[in-house]
Parts: structure tokens; C-alpha cells; sequence
């Protein structure tokens, strides 16, 4: 029977693929299983294969517990210390105690047993497999064959016992994707799951048009063109940013190929999706004039502080740069990152206009100045009386129509205004009493909220915006305790989200 075992063992490792180890874990476990059935008894045993010889042996044995404990649950399994010194007077513990027991032979029970737990350790062998494999590849462009297709999702074989699943909120819409179609999707995540590895994959991000891209033009394999952004309406139309490491490469025809051939080849595996090619810029107004495409821009105006940007066009191109339901906007506006407000040039004026009264009277109204004096500090981009109290002098210097004593007396009467504000501000906050739904908040006392209102922070709201170490600035507490109370503070956001 021996010979037998070791037969076993070099046959199946070698079919399967499976470390020797393994499958004398696996007949291991199937002849403790069949020993134990022989006793009346619910025994543990325990089976020891010398990897050599093939031989066996068997032993019962039982866990060792401290002679007070109260933990023991299986009477034919566990013993005390007082009765395992017994069997060794060594025993320990948490530990085992053992005697050897006739062995079952390697018969025809026993070996199919074995070759249940041995089918089951190399499903799991063949799971740890993939997962290796695959967690290092996430990220990465697939292809496979369509399995089948449901209303869940695609299912797709990709060799050697790896199946991956697109869900249908991944694939594009409206694709006709059939059985036995070869695909290409981007390795999303890999779900270690009891069932299995879940490889998760995706037609709809970002990364996956960038990783086509990579396929049909050489160029951005080699470096020599960089891909720095992508946005997608799956299906539909999409957009990149390109960057070329070689000036002698154009970057844009690159991607575009020869009479479109590399752009069409992508546009095709995408169900026909429009590309738009954008050079890439490190001025971010020029960059968003770029994205803006086809549309035309007549003038932009950079809000840095909001991180946006106004984009004015021709009005008979308006609904162009706006595109069909806002797709070319929120395109542009992903792929830069930038919030973008188009509108038309006339209205474009309008709000500048607007914006530069709104300064000239807080100018006038707060620094006392005549509007000439305003309108030269709004033309010299000055926004605000901050700006005013504390850009450098000699940047004021700089304006023709300014002199020394000018810049002195601006500079002083900004500073003066910023400090009467900041002593109303603080009467205003020392006089605060908390509101009602601050008060009302869990695990807010009526000292602590006192304690916030003093510090400007009055409502359920001015908690919930704060991090927690803003909390713990204002009032000491461990950072646990403050996370709860500004999430606690948060959790009517999430009941609004839910309705």
C-alpha cells in the first residue's frame, strides 16, 4: 500500500500541477478521516506519511487543557493536564497529547476519500494560483473569449483556468457582445472570494481607452509619447491629453495614425466611440482651450481660488462647446480637471462687467476712495482689500498712476479695515450661543457647544464641515471621539443622499 500512496501522489502532482506536499496533506486527511469512523467514539486523529517510503502511521490524540478550565466542549477530544500526564508527562498546554492506533489501509474508501480532499486542495491551489497571478496584474489589458452572457454581466475565459466577469454597468451601452466573441477589457480588481477569485473587468474607464492607445500607437509604448489624461462617455465620445517627449514627433497625428487608421482602430474596439485628440499644455487656460475642441474659444478668465474657469465662445458655436446634453463640457472639464462655465462672448462682458462694479464699489465703499482710484486697482487685478493691505509696496509702486504717499495712505487704510472686521468678527463669535441643532446632536453637552460657538463654530452644520483634528484643537478629546461626533454631525448628508 505504500508503493501505492507514493503512485498517488507523483501522478496527481504531475497532472494537476500540485506540490507533492499537498497531496499527502490531502491522504493524510482522508485516512485520519477513516480511522476516526472505526472508533464509536468522536476521536481526533492524526495520520503521519513518511514521504519516502510511503508508510503510515496513526495516532489519537487529544488537546491538552489547564485543570481548571471550564473551555472543554468535546470530552473524546480534550483532556485536563491531571489526566494527559498520563499519556505524557510532558504534555503541555494548548498542545497535543498522543498514542498510536491501528492504521486503516489505503483501500478503495480511503482513496476515494482521498480524492475528494484531493480535488478540493487543488481547486484552492488553482485559486491561489490565479489570485497570485492576477493581484499583480490589475490594471492591465485582457482579452478573452465571451463565456456566456446574462443579464448580470459577460463572463470571459482567459486561459488556464482564469475566468473573468465584466458587470453590466462595465460594459458599454448598447454593445452587442455575443458567445464566443474575442473582447479586450482592463483588469479592475481582483475579489478574493470563498467561491474563488472574482476578476473583475471594465470597457468603461479611462485607463482602458489609455491602454488601447498604448496597443495601436508604438510611439507611447516606446516613451516617446506620454498619455497624461482621458475622459469617457462610453460609447459614445471620449477624450485624451497628449504630450510628445520628442519634438520632432507631433503627438496628435501620432495617435491619429495615417488617414485615422490608429484612432479608428481604437474607435471600433469601443463600439464606435469618438475620440478626440487633445495636445497636452502646462498653462491650464491654454490646456482647457485645447479640450474645449472642436469649439472655439474667444477668451477665458481663471478663477484660481475656485479652481475655475469662465470660457466664452461665439454665440452660433455655443451649443457646440456645450455639445449634445453638456458632453463636451463635462468632458473637457474632466480630462483638465478644471470646473468650466462656458457662455457667449456677450454674456462673457456682461459678467465681467458685473464683477469689476461689485470690486469698484467694495473698493470705494470700504477703502473711501474715488472710483478712478478703484477702477485702477481692479484693472491691475486687485480682488479684494486683503490684496490690497498686504501685496508688497513696491508691486503698488509699480502703477503709473500711483505715488509713494498714494500706496502708504491704500496700504494703511486696507490694513484698518481688515482689523475693525476681525474685532467685529470676534465680538460677534464671543457673543455666539450655540444653535439648536448643535445643542441637540448626540454626544454634544451643553459646555461643549458653548465651546464651540465660541470659537465660531455655531451649527450642526459648521461641526460637520470641520476634520477632526479641528475639533480636537478646539476642545481636547481622544480622535475616536471626535470622528464620531463629526460624523454624527454628517449623518443627515447621507440620509439626504439616500431619498
Amino acid at each position: 500500500m505504500s508503493k501505492e500512496i507514493l503512485t498517488v501522489v507523483e501522478v496527481v502532482s504531475n497532472e494537476k500541477g500540485v506540490e507533492k506536499d499537498v497531496i499527502f496533506g490531502a491522504i493524510e486527511a482522508a485516512l485520519a478521516s477513516a480511522a476516526a469512523k472505526k472508533h464509536e467514539e468522536d476521536i481526533d486523529a492524526r495520520v503521519q506519511i513518511d514521504r519516502k517510503t510511503g508508510e503510515h502511521e496513526t495516532f489519537r490524540r487529544w488537546m491538552v487543557f489547564e485543570d481548571e478550565s471550564t473551555e472543554l466542549e468535546f470530552p473524546d477530544q480534550e483532556l485536563r493536564m491531571i489526566d494527559a500526564v498520563d499519556i505524557d508527562e510532558n504534555a503541555t498546554p494548548g498542545e497535543y497529547v498522543e498514542v498510536p492506533i491501528d492504521s486503516v489501509e489505503f483501500g478503495r474508501i480511503s482513496a476515494q476519500m482521498a480524492k475528494q480532499v484531493i480535488v478540493q486542495k487543488v481547486r484552492e491551489a488553482e485559486r491561489d494560483q490565479v489570485t497570485d497571478e492576477y493581484k499583480e496584474r490589475e490594471g492591465e489589458l485582457l482579452s478573452g473569449l465571451v463565456k456566456r452572457v446574462d443579464r448580470n454581466g459577460a463572463y470571459i475565459d482567459l486561459g488556464g483556468n482564469a475566468e473573468g466577469f465584466i458587470p453590466r454597468e462595465n460594459l458599454i451601452p448598447r454593445e452587442a457582445i455575443r458567445m464566443h466573441d474575442r473582447v479586450k477589457a482592463l483588469l479592475a480588481e481582483v475579489k478574493d472570494e470563498p467561491r474563488g477569485p472574482q476578476l473583475i473587468l471594465t470597457r468603461t474607464s479611462p485607463q482602458f481607452l489609455i491602454e488601447l492607445f498604448k496597443i495601436e500607437v508604438p510611439e507611447v509604448g516606446q516613451g516617446l509619447i506620454e498619455i497624461l489624461g482621458a475622459a469617457r462617455d462610453p460609447g459614445l465620445r471620449a477624450k485624451i491629453s497628449v504630450k510628445s517627449n520628442e519634438p520632432r514627433i507631433d503627438p496628435v497625428g501620432a495617435c491619429v495614425g495615417i488617414r485615422g487608421s490608429r484612432v479608428q482602430s481604437v474607435s471600433n474596439e469601443l463600439a464606435g466611440e469618438r475620440v478626440d485628440i487633445i495636445l497636452w499644455n502646462d498653462n491650464p487656460a491654454q490646456y482647457v482651450i485645447n479640450a474645449m475642441s472642436p469649439a472655439e474659444v474667444i477668451s477665458i478668465v481663471v478663477d484660481e481660488d475656485a479652481h475655475s474657469m469662465d470660457v466664452a465662445v461665439d454665440e452660433e458655436k455655443l451649443s457646440q462647446a456645450i455639445g449634445r446634453g453638456g458632453q463636451n463640457i463635462r468632458l473637457a472639464s474632466e480630462l483638465t480637471e478644471w470646473e468650466l462655465n462656458v457662455m457667449t462672448e456677450v454674456d462673457a462682458d456682461m459678467k465681467s462687467e458685473q464683477e469689476t462694479r461689485g470690486l469698484i464699489e467694495l473698493f470705494t465703499g470700504q477703502l473711501d476712495v474715488d472710483e478712478e482710484v478703484a477702477l485702477i486697482l481692479v484693472q491691475e487685478g486687485f480682488a479684494s482689500v486683503e490684496e490690497v493691505a498686504y501685496v508688497p509696496a513696491s508691486e503698488l509702486m509699480q502703477i503709473e498712476e500711483f505715488d509713494e504717499d498714494i500706496v502708504d495712505e491704500l496700504r494703511n487704510r486696507a490694513r484698518d479695515v481688515l482689523l475693525t472686521q476681525a474685532i467685529v468678527a470676534e465680538e460677534i463669535i464671543e457673543n455666539a450661543e450655540p444653535a439648536e441643532d448643535l445643542l441637540e446632536l448626540k454626544g454634544v453637552t451643553k459646555t461643549l457647544a458653548s465651546k464651540l460657538a465660541s470659537k465660531g463654530v455655531i451649527t450642526r452644520e459648521d461641526l460637520a464641515e470641520l476634520a477632526s483634528d479641528d475639533l480636537i484643537e478646539i476642545h481636547d478629546m481622544e480622535k475616536e471621539k471626535a470622528d464620531a461626533l463629526i460624523m454624527e454631525a454628517r449623518s443627515h448628508w447621507f440620509d439626504e443622499d439616500e431619498k
